[in-house]
């Protein structure tokens, strides 16, 4: 992908160009930071430019967002009681509960975890790293069981599916495996954008590229997949 360059008042916007075989011009801003813009080859750099630009206050808003965000989940977790952590969607207030025993628990609102040692930060951690995992395996299991009968007619495979921690997709396919990949991160989003990624990524089986036909399929199954990618990518990926 080429690099490109907008002014935006006194600062520039830069940009990753990627040629796909896509309708519109689509614009993401990925976890780490970088901003994608896929178009069609037939679509000038100028009149790219010229989109981008017109976004360029948005993008500029999400990306101080996420840099505040980035240096506050970075330094001040301390993973205490009045913290939030976000679950399906939804902010939980976290409460941390010195025990003997030691588990995690969601319920009305709030996230408890307790622990033996309430300042021992990696023990809080490494439970807390469990139960989400735990969480993943059960709810995207249980979407894929959901979603798959759908579009099981059209010789797509039963696929395994695997949990992994991504900094830039939400999930990636392995056809040759019969396996998609799906990022953890994905159970702090809303369930029906995790039955979007699955969806995505089971489509793929069948349409490697993000060609016109992926997308007509894709839209056939899920005509409002463009305002779920939307969520994860403007309000999951910043929040994270």
């Amino acid at each position: 992908m080429n690099t490109y360059e907008v002014p935006y008042g006194e600062s520039i916007i830069k940009f990753k160009l990627e040629r796909k075989n896509v309708k519109n011009i689509n614009l993401n801003i990925k976890v780490n930071g970088d901003v994608i813009v896929s178009a069609n080859e037939e679509v000038p750099l100028e009149y790219i430019k010229k989109f981008v630009a017109r976004k360029a206050g948005w993008i500029d808003k999400n990306l101080k967002y996420y840099k505040s965000h980035e240096q506050e989940s970075t330094e001040n977790k301390e993973l205490i009681s009045g913290e939030t952590l976000k679950y399906l969607g939804r902010q939980y207030r976290l409460k941390v509960v010195e025990s003997e025993e030691e588990f995690v628990k969601y319920f009305r609102g709030y996230i408890y975890l307790y622990v033996k040692d309430k300042s021992d930060y990696n023990r809080k951690e490494e439970l807390l790293n469990a139960w989400y995992d735990y969480k993943c395996k059960k709810i995207f299991n249980d979407l894929y069981n959901e979603v798959y009968p759908i579009i099981s007619k059209y010789d797509i495979p039963n696929v395994n599916i695997n949990v992994r921690k991504m900094k830039t997709r939400w999930g990636s396919c392995i056809t040759s495996k019969n396996t998609i990949i799906l990022n953890r991160d994905l159970i702090k989003a809303p369930k029906y954008c995790i039955k979007y990624v699955i969806l995505h990524e089971l489509i793929h089986m069948i349409y490697n590229e993000h060609n016109k036909e992926f997308y007509d399929f894709l839209y056939i199954f899920m005509p409002d997949w463009e305002e779920r990618k939307r969520i994860l990518d403007e309000e999951i990926a910043m929040a994270l």
